[in-house]
């Protein structure tokens, strides 16, 4: 059964009234949620010379989630990711992403994700759409999700698992450097995958 499924079941035969059956333990999960950047990734893979992938991801991100257990579409995300925090392995390459080429890290410090709507798209499957802003750049972007599941953990904290991904044409946001190639082809591709492995911790309930 998914996080938030939920059935309808016929009442008579004059009307038919449809009735929520929802599992104690997935509606136990509703409440907000703190992603945690310790044991969270966002990452990134693009292609490079047309010939190979360079992955990267950003260390510095914050985040919060609300889960609606008996109504997906109740479910919200917000992320903000610190550009500066730009890691491909290579000093230069993340000095080129930060600067006016790119990101312009200086001008524009943060990348960020407002959720819009969340639907449940079958069994563990979710998909959650929403604004992404890159600069000055505001475009829609859906995230198609895995619930990986619930625990608590050795602390007695209550945490949910995501993963999930979605693909952006980089130039729609604005970022469209790049070189020819000799051979054909460019430097960078304008396509790039985004990965997303998220857990959140379960906060208190406001009084």
């Amino acid at each position: 059964m998914g996080l938030f499924s939920r059935k309808s079941s016929t009442a008579t035969a004059v009307a038919t009234t449809a009735v929520l059956d929802v599992d104690p333990a997935l509606a136990a999960l509703t409440g907000d949620y703190a992603i945690d950047p310790a044991h969270s990734s966002i990452g990134f893979t693009v292609r490079h010379a047309m010939v190979t992938n360079v992955k990267g991801s950003f260390a510095e991100h914050e985040g919060s989630l609300h889960l609606d257990g008996t109504d997906p579409s109740r479910s919200t995300a917000r992320i903000d990711i610190k550009i500066e925090s730009v890691d491909t392995g290579i000093k230069d390459r993340d000095a080129h992403l930060r600067g006016d080429d790119f990101f312009d890290a200086a001008a524009f410090p943060l990348m960020t994700f407002r959720s819009t709507t969340a639907e449940q798209l079958g069994g563990d499957r979710y998909r959650i759409t929403g604004d992404l802003t890159i600069k000055d750049v505001t475009r829609p972007l859906a995230i198609d999700l895995e619930f990986n599941g619930s625990a608590t953990d050795v602390y007695g904290n209550e945490r949910v698992g995501f993963e999930g991904s979605a693909e952006i044409l980089r130039s729609d946001w604005g970022l469209t450097w790049n070189a020819a190639l000799e051979t054909g082809g460019v430097m960078v591709s304008d396509k790039v995958k985004l990965t997303f492995d998220i857990s959140a911790v379960k906060t208190a309930a406001q009084a």
